[in-house]
C-alpha cells in the first residue's frame, strides 16, 4: 500500500461515513486512499477526478476505480463525494458548483484538508448551498467535514467562469481567458512579462509554450509572428482549457496538450520558452525544472534556442552549465532573470 497522507488517514478513520453506490473523489493526491476507498466499497462505482494530468497518471491502474482528468466533472449520479480541499480558493468555489450538478438529491459531501489550505473556510463557502453540516473531525493537522442536503444545480457551464482580461506587454495588447485554478488566474504575471519583454527574435518554426497557463506566451509571440506554430503543454487540465481559449480567441496556430514534464510531448522545436514551476508546496523543490531543463534539448532543433524566466535566487545557473555547452543571460535584476541556451 502506498504512504497515505494525513488527509487520507483522516478520512479512513472515518471509514464508516466512506460508503456509497456511486462514490467521486475529487482533487484526489498520490497515496492510497484510492485503492483503500474500493476495499471498503467492492461493489461500487468509483470516479475519481483531478485537475492535474500527473495525479491521474499515478491513480489511472488503481483496479476498479475510473480515473477522469479534465476541466469539468460529469455524471449526474454520484450519492458520496470526496472532496480533497484545493489551495485555491477560485478554484475550490468552482468545483463545489460543478460537483451540486453532478449529485443526487440526497447525496452526501465529504470536505478534507489540512489547517493550512484554507479547508476551515468550506463551513463559510456552502453556508448557502447546504442545509446540513458537521465538523466530524480533526487529526494531524487536518480537519474533515460532511455537508447535506446540498442544493442541486441543474447544469454546470465552465463558460461562467471565464476571465477575459487584458494583456499589455512590450508594445501589444490582446484579450486573454483564464478560469480559476489556472497559474496567476486573471493577470500577466511579472516573470512572463520581464520574458516576454525579453524574448528572442523568431520569425518562423514550431515553439514549445512549457507550462503554458493560459496561454499568455504563445499568444504575444504568435501576435507578433504569425508565421509561427505552437505546442503548448501544461499539467493541469485547467491551464489547457484556458489556453486553447485565448489562442481560439486571438486566431494563433496552435494545440494545447496535456503533459507531466514533457512526457507527452514529440518533435523538435525551434524554441522552447518557458516560465516553469519550481517548487512543491512551501520548500523550494528543483525537480520539474531540472527534469524539464534535462529533457528540453532533445525537443531542440539544431539551432533551437530554450528561453526561460526564474526568480534570482534559484540556482539554475549550475543546472543549465550541466544540461547544456553554454548559456547566457539575457536579463537580470534583484527579483527575475532571463536565461538563454
Amino acid at each position: 500500500m502506498s504512504v497515505l497522507t494525513n488527509p487520507s488517514l483522516l478520512l479512513l478513520r472515518n471509514s464508516e461515513k466512506l460508503v456509497g453506490k456511486s462514490i467521486l473523489v475529487v482533487n484526489f493526491v498520490q497515496d492510497g486512499f484510492l485503492a483503500e476507498l474500493k476495499k471498503r466499497n467492492p461493489e461500487s462505482k468509483i470516479t475519481a477526478f483531478s485537475y492535474n494530468h500527473a495525479n491521474g497518471e499515478f491513480a489511472k491502474n488503481t483496479p476498479g476505480v475510473d480515473v477522469c482528468v479534465n476541466h469539468c466533472i460529469s455524471g449526474n449520479d454520484f450519492d458520496l463525494v470526496v472532496l480533497y480541499y484545493p489551495k485555491s480558493k477560485p478554484e475550490v468555489l468552482m468545483a463545489l458548483d460543478n460537483i451540486r450538478a453532478v449529485i443526487t438529491a440526497d447525496a452526501e459531501l465529504l470536505v478534507v484538508g489540512e489547517n493550512k489550505s484554507g479547508v476551515k473556510s468550506i463551513e463559510k463557502q456552502l453556508t448557502d448551498k447546504a442545509n446540513f453540516n458537521n465538523k466530524i473531525d480533526s487529526a494531524k493537522h487536518c480537519v474533515l467535514y460532511s455537508f447535506a442536503e446540498l442544493k442541486q444545480l441543474s447544469q454546470f457551464n465552465i463558460s461562467d467562469y471565464h476571465k477575459p482580461f487584458t494583456v499589455s506587454v512590450a508594445d501589444s495588447e490582446f484579450t486573454a481567458i483564464s478560469i480559476p485554478g489556472v497559474f496567476n488566474h486573471g493577470n500577466l504575471d511579472v516573470g512572463t512579462k520581464i520574458l516576454l519583454e525579453n524574448a528572442p527574435l523568431i520569425k518562423q518554426g514550431t515553439v514549445l509554450d512549457f507550462g503554458c497557463g493560459a496561454g499568455l506566451i504563445a499568444t504575444y509571440l504568435g501576435l507578433q509572428n504569425p508565421a509561427l506554430s505552437f505546442v503548448c503543454s501544461d499539467v493541469s487540465a485547467l491551464a489547457i482549457y484556458a489556453t486553447t481559449q485565448t489562442l481560439k480567441l486571438n486566431n494563433i496556430k496552435g494545440e494545447a496538450l496535456l503533459s507531466d514534464g514533457l512526457t507527452n510531448i514529440t518533435g523538435k522545436f525551434d524554441l522552447i520558452i518557458s516560465n516553469p514551476p519550481f517548487h512543491t508546496g512551501i520548500a523550494t523543490d528543483y525537480t520539474v525544472a531540472e527534469t524539464f531543463l534535462a529533457n528540453a534539448k532533445q525537443h531542440l532543433t539544431k539551432a533551437g534556442k530554450l528561453n526561460i524566466v526564474a526568480n534570482s535566487f534559484l540556482k539554475y545557473p549550475p543546472i543549465l552549465e550541466a544540461q547544456f555547452d553554454n548559456y547566457h543571460t539575457v536579463f537580470k535584476n534583484n527579483k527575475f532573470a532571463v536565461y538563454s541556451s
